[in-house]
């Protein structure tokens, strides 16, 4: 069975929202943090990075939420059937994790990169309801929690983007449904 690495306020409900959204069993393993469990041996021989989440997939390891978000999407059928539509979806998720994330959560430089990239995000959700058009797919998992961790966790004001708010909201709706499941 698959095995979820996880913690308490870490990227691991990124992957955990996408198992339970699609309904894909899995073993949730809850690491301490705050007692050190992620630099432990037992674990650095599962990410030897010592961050998380990281999957185990009946021997096959891997970490960093985004690479085992576009791992499962394959591995599961959730990703577009041509490859320049599963390279947008691989360039979104990227997105979420190498531009979205730091703007988001480095306090210095969000005051002055936000607003770069907020409007074409806004822009593009008034366009459709979801990023990839009118599905839910692991695009707006990897987005979508990004936003929802500015909104909860960082108390980010997005009301000057409306249509962010509103995809932020569903989003949100959707989240805690599939966690709750």
């Amino acid at each position: 069975m698959l095995k979820l690495y996880g913690a308490v306020r870490s990227r691991s409900a990124i992957v955990q929202w996408y198992l339970e959204e699609y309904q894909i069993p899995y073993e949730l393993v809850m690491l301490d943090m705050q007692a050190g469990e992620h630099r432990q041996p037992a674990y650095l021989a599962v990410n030897p990075i010592g961050k998380l989440p990281a999957i185990d997939d009946d021997g096959f390891i891997l970490w960093e939420s985004g690479a085992i978000l576009l791992y499962l999407a394959e591995k599961y059928g959730h990703l577009p059937a041509t490859l320049p539509e599963r390279a947008i979806a691989t360039q979104w998720v990227l997105y979420a994790n190498a531009t979205l994330g730091p703007v988001l959560f480095i306090e210095a430089s969000r005051e002055r990169e936000l607003p770069k990239q907020l409007p074409a995000l806004n822009t593009i959700l008034t366009q459709r309801p979801f990023l990839l058009g009118n599905e839910f797919s692991v695009v707006d998992v990897a987005v979508g929690s990004m936003l929802i961790y500015g909104v909860t966790l960082l108390k980010l004001d997005f009301s000057a983007y409306p249509a962010i708010v509103d995809y932020v909201t569903r989003l949100s709706q959707r989240q805690q449904q599939a966690l709750k499941g």
